[in-house]
């Protein structure tokens, strides 16, 4: 099953209020995502703690097995 790029969009900008991000399918398989974040949170933390931030917006989608692999870009 591929992932729904725009419900994670959403999914991300949820729980990332004010945050703005673009999901793009690497692969064309629909699990090999990239996620391009900027979001106000992100101000002050390290660069793993944003990536984890995202991460956890959506790790529905990673227990699930929607997403095998995500990369994330933090957008300044």
């Amino acid at each position: 099953m591929a992932a729904d790029l725009n419900e994670l969009k959403v999914m991300i900008e949820d729980a990332l209020p004010g945050s703005s991000a673009e999901v793009i399918d690497e692969t064309g398989t629909g699990d090999h995502l990239r996620a391009e974040v900027s979001a106000p949170q992100f101000e002050g933390r390290s660069r793993i703690d944003q990536h984890r931030m995202v991460k956890a917006a959506v790790r529905q989608r990673f227990d699930d097995g929607t997403i095998h692999a995500l990369t994330i870009k933090v957008l300044d």
